[in-house]
C-alpha cells in the first residue's frame, strides 16, 4: 500500500495547519461538522461487522487522513496515537432501501462524533434481499471528495491501487487570472435562482439514477465533449424542464460552483481539502439538450485553456489563509450559487473481500444556505447521478428522471 505524504509508518507530524479551503468550510458551517464521503453499493452476501472492523484495524493507522482530529480553536489538525476501531465502524439495517438512496440519507442525517476523535466513520448498511452498502464518512472541513475516494479505497479495497488521477500543477494563462477575478467579483452579487430561492428547512433528502458509463462516453465522443460536459448539460436542461413544468416559466442561467481538485501526486490520502471552485452558469434556458451541451463545452473549454484552476489555486494561497477562506465562503453559499455540481471518477470498482461494488456515490451535506448539491460518480462501467437537496425543494425527486430524459435526447442522431 502507498504511504502518501505527510509521513508514513508513524512519521506523521504532530499537527498540521488547516488550509484555506478547510478554514472556509469551518467558517461556513460555524464550527459544525458537514458530513461528506463515499457510498458503495453491493449485491450478494454482506461481510460481518467483525470482518469489516478487522480490515479497518489492519489499515487505518497507515492512512494519514484517518490519524488526525480537528482542533477548531487553533485551526489545526492534531495527530492521534491510537484509533479505537469499534468507535469508528458501525452497522445499520434498512430493509426498505430498494435503490440504495436510503443509505445515503442515513449518512447525511446521523450525527457525527464530536468527542475529539478523528472525524471519520465507516458504516455497514444492510439493505433488502441481501444487498448492502459500505459508507465511508468524514467531515468536509477535513477532507474533499477526491481525498475521500482515495482514503476509502486505501481502507477497504482488496487491492488498494488506482483512484482519481492526481493533479499536476502548472502556471495559469492570462485569461485564467481574469476569469478567477471575475468569478470572485460575481460572488459578491446576489443572483436570481427562482427554482432554488426557497426558505431552507434544514432537513436533507437524496435521490439518484444509475446509468452505464458507456452511454455518457458515447454522447461525449459524438459531440467533442467530456463526460463531465454531458453531465452538466443534461442537468442544466433537466432543471429548465423541471422549472417550466412547475411554474410555466423559463429558468435563467443557473450559477453553480464547480469544484476542481488540486490534490497532487503523493497527497492522495493527506488530510485537508485540496480543491478550488469555479463559477459556472448552467444554460437552463437552452431550447434543447444539444444547445445546452454546446454552451457547456464552450465554458468548460475556456476553463481548461485558460488554466483557471491554477489561477484560483494561486489566488487563494498567495495571501493570508483567513482572507482566502473568506473569499471561498463568498463563492459557495446560497446567496450566490444554487450549490456545488461535482463529478468524481472513482476508477475501477472497489472490491471488498472478493465482492465488487455495483455503484459508488460521492455525497455531502448542505450548509451556508445551499439548497442543492448534484454529483456524478463514475465507477468501472456505471455512473450514479445523485441530487442531495433541502426538503424545501419538495419536487426535486423529479430531477433524476428528467436528467435521464435529457441524456436520451442527447443520444438521438
Amino acid at each position: 500500500m502507498r504511504h502518501p505524504r505527510p509521513g508514513s509508518d508513524g512519521g506523521l507530524p504532530a499537527s498540521l495547519p488547516m488550509g484555506t479551503a478547510d478554514i472556509a468550510y469551518h467558517l461556513a458551517m460555524e464550527g459544525r461538522p458537514l458530513p461528506a464521503g463515499f457510498l458503495f453499493g453491493f449485491s450478494g452476501r454482506a461481510p460481518t461487522l467483525d470482518a469489516v472492523r478487522a480490515r479497518v484495524a489492519e489499515r487505518a493507522h497507515r492512512i494519514p487522513a484517518l490519524r488526525y482530529r480537528i482542533d477548531r480553536g487553533s485551526r489545526t489538525f492534531s495527530r492521534v496515537e491510537r484509533i479505537a476501531v469499534e468507535q469508528h465502524v458501525h452497522e445499520a439495517w434498512l430493509p426498505g432501501d430498494d435503490d440504495g438512496s436510503g443509505a445515503g440519507r442515513l449518512m447525511l442525517s446521523r450525527p457525527m462524533g464530536g468527542d475529539g476523535r478523528p472525524p471519520w466513520d465507516l458504516w455497514l448498511v444492510h439493505g433488502p434481499t441481501g444487498g448492502h452498502s459500505l459508507c465511508y464518512r468524514t467531515d468536509h472541513t477535513f477532507q474533499d471528495g477526491v481525498g475521500a475516494a482515495h482514503t476509502a479505497r486505501a481502507l477497504l479495497d482488496d487491492d488498494p491501487a488506482g483512484g482519481p488521477p492526481a493533479h499536476h500543477r502548472g502556471l495559469p494563462a492570462p485569461g485564467g487570472l481574469a476569469g478567477a477575478v471575475g468569478d470572485v467579483a460575481a460572488s459578491f452579487r446576489r443572483t436570481v435562482k427562482p427554482a432554488f430561492d426557497v426558505p431552507v428547512r434544514g432537513r436533507t433528502d437524496m435521490c439518484q439514477a444509475v446509468v452505464p458509463v458507456t452511454r455518457l462516453r458515447a454522447v461525449a465522443r459524438a459531440h467533442g465533449a467530456s463526460v463531465n460536459d454531458v453531465f452538466l448539460a443534461a442537468y442544466a436542461y433537466a432543471v429548465g424542464t423541471w422549472h417550466r413544468k412547475n411554474t410555466g416559466c423559463a429558468h435563467p442561467p443557473l450559477p453553480v460552483a464547480l469544484p476542481m481538485s488540486v490534490r497532487g501526486p503523493g497527497d492522495e490520502c493527506a488530510p485537508g481539502n485540496r480543491l478550488v471552485v469555479a463559477r459556472v452558469l448552467l444554460p437552463c434556458d437552452a431550447p434543447s439538450p444539444r444547445h445546452a451541451l454546446d454552451r457547456v463545452v464552450a465554458r468548460t473549454g475556456a476553463l481548461r485553456t485558460s488554466r483557471q484552476r491554477e489561477a484560483l489555486r494561486l489566488m487563494l494561497s498567495a495571501g493570508p489563509r483567513a482572507v482566502g477562506a473568506r473569499v471561498g465562503t463568498l463563492m459557495v453559499n446560497g446567496r450566490s450559487v444554487a450549490g456545488p455540481v461535482s463529478s468524481v471518477n472513482f476508477g475501477s470498482a472497489l472490491v471488498h473481500q472478493g465482492n465488487a461494488a455495483r455503484r459508488a456515490v460521492v455525497y455531502s451535506g448542505l450548509g451556508a444556505g445551499i439548497r442543492c448539491l448534484t454529483t456524478l460518480t463514475s465507477q468501472q462501467d456505471t455512473a450514479c447521478f445523485a441530487v442531495i437537496h433541502d426538503e424545501a425543494l419538495s419536487t426535486a425527486g423529479e430531477l433524476p428522471d428528467l436528467w435521464l430524459a435529457a441524456l436520451l435526447e442527447l443520444e438521438r442522431p
